[in-house]
């Protein structure tokens, strides 16, 4: 089963109406639909909530949360989970501005590895004006993969442009993951991004993300399962194709303990 790893129905500055959401997630088996950062998020997480409850075997959501001035609580989280029904968590650190090691959201990780949530770090492009680059990094991570070895961790969209510190992420820590949501058109960047996972050894910790509504599953997984194809005409290293289609078929949910 296709998994589509990385889906919003509301992002600052696109948005997508939820029957648009399901129609283009058909090309796919099922898709995790991650709430956008808004006014500390409970209007995103309620609506999040409200369209993966109309169709929980295909749709599962993640809850956004800004550590530093939310509720962090195993309480509150338990309810999220269980009444909510949301199976993961988001974090913008660099859009929101705070570290990802920060104090609280350390705690909250603690949290989350107790709840069982797996949690998804969206600190990728397009870049808000006001975001804070630095909280972008993804070695940031390092302190809290060694801290909680359970907690399964996504970096969103391979860490771009930081794809190499992802990479020693991937390599290093056992609970890492990435998340191949790639732009179907930018070819040179796909192409950087697959062969330097390949060459690395960790095709096999990506999982395939579209960034709905900003790029359409069908169009990147053509992208993707053709991959070769761009190369033809050159002698420049492929990827067996198998490996790829690992990446696309892997089983997503069941790796971050949802399904």
């Amino acid at each position: 089963m296709i998994v589509d790893c990385h889906t919003h129905i509301s992002f600052p500055d696109c948005q997508i109406r939820p029957d648009e959401h399901s129609a283009f997630a058909e090309s796919v088996g099922a898709c995790i639909v991650l709430a956008g950062p808004d006014n500390q998020n409970c209007q995103s997480n309620k609506l999040v909530s409200e369209y993966v409850a109309r169709n929980p075997e295909k749709m599962f959501g993640f809850a956004s949360v800004n550590p530093v001035i939310e509720d962090i609580s195993v309480k509150h989280w338990s309810q999220v989970k269980s009444r909510m029904k949301l199976s993961g968590a988001v974090l913008y650190c660099s859009r929101e501005g705070f570290h990802p090691a920060h104090s609280r959201a350390m705690q909250f990780y603690e949290t989350a590895a107790e709840l069982g949530l797996p949690v998804f770090f969206h600190n990728t492009p397009p870049f808000a004006a006001n975001s804070v680059l630095d909280y972008a990094r993804p070695y940031l991570l390092d302190e809290v993969a060694r801290k909680f070895g359970s907690l399964k961790i996504i970096i969103g969209s391979m860490g771009r442009p930081f794809v190499n510190e992802t990479v020693c992420m991937l390599a290093k820590h056992e609970n890492v993951y990435g998340d191949l949501t790639i732009e179907a058109k930018k070819i040179w960047e796909i192409y950087n991004i697959v062969v330097c996972a390949h060459e690395a050894g960790v095709l096999g910790k990506l999982f395939f993300g579209s960034g709905q509504p900003i790029q359409k599953p069908q169009s990147c997984l053509e992208s993707l399962l053709g991959f070769n194809k761009l190369l033809s005409d050159t002698n420049l290293p492929t990827v067996p194709r198998e490996s790829i289609r690992g990446v696309v078929e892997r089983n997503t949910l069941e790796i971050l303990g949802i399904a």
